[in-house]
């Protein structure tokens, strides 16, 4: 038992590099939906702002 304080520093030391990657990685993703969300709002006003586009858009030019 003379090298509990060895242990209980490396299991100590894993146990926060874990937390904080999954801090990270928790963060990253809320940024992430925040994001998907903002552009999810900008394509559905762009939507209901510009007209519809015509059928035969390929004809437009003839």
């Amino acid at each position: 038992m003379q090298n509990f304080g060895y242990l209980f520093a490396a299991y100590s030391i894993i146990f926060a590099v874990i937390f904080f990657y999954v801090m990270f990685i928790w963060r990253r993703q809320a940024g992430l939906e925040a994001e998907v969300r903002a552009i999810e709002a900008r394509l559905k006003e762009l939507g209901q702002s510009s007209p519809a586009a015509p059928a035969n858009s390929s004809r437009a030019g003839q």
